[in-house]
């Protein structure tokens, strides 16, 4: 088992873990077709390419075996703040519960702390049972939003923060 920094080389891994976490962990919360237009807007090559170069996004992927089983995606002082933004974090489905999630987490905790930030954030979905994951890890609901993200489809999120605590 190995945690490592994803490059552009792994964008089709991340992708492919995405196509296949997605309906899961989605499907009995958006339509098909939300689920299929926020898979594009978020995980095409284009999409993710972007995220990785122009908006500074790091990526990290969990490996066993040399097979990927989950990714983070997040990034430090977000819009001038000291908070570390966790954007993403996705585990395959027969691998969640094995601490691979722990781990990518963990991961962004301890980076946030490195880069001198407060407060690791995330939006999740309020139907989402990763609210659990993230609450026994110390998250806690600062607000709730409804986001506009096009073609009549809203994301209705917890905002979630946890405090970075010095080493």
């Amino acid at each position: 088992m190995s945690l490592r920094t994803a490059t552009e080389a792994d964008i089709l891994a991340i992708r492919t873990i995405a196509l296949e976490t997605w309906p899961v962990a989605y499907g009995g919360i958006l339509s098909p077709a939300q689920l299929q237009y926020m898979l594009e807007l978020m995980y095409s090559a284009e999409a993710l390419h972007e995220q990785m170069t122009t908006k500074g996004h790091r990526f990290m992927l969990f490996e066993q075996d040399g097979h990927p089983h989950g990714f983070v995606g997040y990034a430090h002082g977000v819009k001038g703040t000291s908070a570390t933004r966790l954007h993403k974090l996705y585990v395959l489905p027969g691998t969640q519960r094995g601490g691979v999630g722990l781990a990518l987490l963990q991961h962004v905790i301890g980076a946030a702390r490195v880069a001198g930030d407060d407060v690791v954030e995330l939006n999740v979905n309020r139907f989402n049972n990763a609210l659990k994951f993230y609450q026994k890890h110390g998250f806690r609901i600062v607000r709730d939003e409804v986001i506009d993200i096009g073609h009549g489809f809203v994301m209705d999120d917890h905002v979630l923060e946890r405090t970075v605590e010095a080493p």
